[in-house]
């Protein structure tokens, strides 16, 4: 004969226990005033019993819930893992938790998250990029709460945005290897479309490398979002024969970097000295990597931070904004800024 599993107390048990209504066992729980005997005994009650109040219904009654809906593109990215400790580190201490949804570099998944995730009322929404499905969008706007674009600077965000314009660092890169004397430039990215920031620094190895006059972009797409280090190896090997002079490439990542230099090993070609070869993030592994990786560096974890200390600061708006009009002497919320810019850098290395 098997057990039932044990009932968890409810808030009625509490409430017979203590000698109270449920009203007021919520009223402890809400941090409302009711009598210091009451609320002592009423949370004595709660302890001995182990009752775990429902945030969802405390949610549904209260207009809002403590937590923070972000979604990122993939949580096996130490970057935007990074930038997920960063949110934490910023709002954590301000009693609001995170809600985490990994949206596989797939427009329509957010718009699911998004749709899922609103229906338990948010306090603010984080999410990565710039770019969204209409129906994203138009949810956001109105759900009526501060949403932060993180990584990306779009020319018109939802509400803010938090990161950096990824075609300009990959310019920035390119101008880098041109001024290290090289001329045949390549690039290696992935083939899918979904890795919007990734197509972005294609667009600006593409930009930098007419303006400067060099030879026709040299491209070469494989693999799907996210690219890993295996994609590394048959992406400069696509590239070398179809390029066989090419003096040094960029790739999409410092994943992708590894993985073309090891495949260099493997030929037998030096790097950099037959091949240069640059990456993209600054990961772990460009700088453990033999030669190291030169880089574009973007500080993920500050990019949460920063994402984060701009969802309190629009909550803080927002209740500032409630004051308004109480008295001549209330002020009003001080205005936000739209974007707020990360620097990013290159950092040579060995590599090239």
């Amino acid at each position: 004969m098997t057990s039932r599993p044990p009932v968890p107390p409810r808030m009625s048990d509490v409430a017979e226990r203590a000698g109270v209504s449920k009203m007021t066992v919520s009223r402890v729980l809400a941090g409302r005033s009711v009598s210091q005997a009451t609320r002592e005994r009423v949370l004595k009650i709660i302890d001995e019993l182990g009752y775990v109040a429902d945030a969802a219904a405390g949610a549904l009654s209260s207009g809002r819930s403590e937590f923070v809906a972000v979604l990122v593109p993939s949580l096996s990215s130490s970057n935007f893992s990074d930038t997920v400790r960063g949110l934490n580190a910023a709002l954590n201490p301000h009693g609001l938790q995170l809600l985490l949804g990994d949206t596989d570099y797939r427009l329509e998944q957010e718009e699911l998250l998004v749709r899922s995730m609103l229906r338990h009322q948010p306090r603010c929404v984080a999410l990565t990029g710039g770019r969204h499905t209409g129906a994203t969008r138009t949810l956001l706007q109105r759900a009526g709460i501060p949403v932060v674009e993180m990584w990306d600077l779009p020319r018109d965000p939802i509400d803010t945005a938090v990161g950096f314009s990824n075609a300009t660092a990959a310019r920035a890169m390119v101008q880098h290897l041109h001024a290290c004397g090289y001329r045949r430039i390549g690039f290696i990215g992935g083939a899918s479309e979904r890795d919007r920031r990734g197509l972005d620094r294609m667009r600006g190895y593409i930009a930098e490398m007419k303006a400067l006059g060099l030879c026709e972009p040299r491209v070469i797409r494989l693999g799907e979002s996210p690219v890993t280090m295996s994609h590394g190896a048959p992406a400069i090997g696509a590239l070398l024969e179809a390029w066989p002079d090419t003096e040094a490439v960029m790739c999409v990542s410092d994943m992708s970097a590894f993985g073309a230099i090891m495949e260099c090993h493997r030929r037998g070609l030096s790097v950099p000295g037959d091949i240069a070869i640059a990456g993209f993030g600054n990961f772990e592994v460009s700088w453990c990597s033999q030669p190291t990786i030169t880089t574009v560096s973007v500080d993920a974890y500050g990019i949460g931070l920063r994402a984060g200390e701009t969802l309190l600061a629009a909550l803080a708006a927002r209740e500032a904004g409630d004051t308004v009009g109480r008295g001549k002497n209330a002020a009003a919320p001080t205005a936000r800024a739209k974007a707020v810019k990360i620097e990013f850098t290159v950092i040579p290395r060995e590599s090239a």
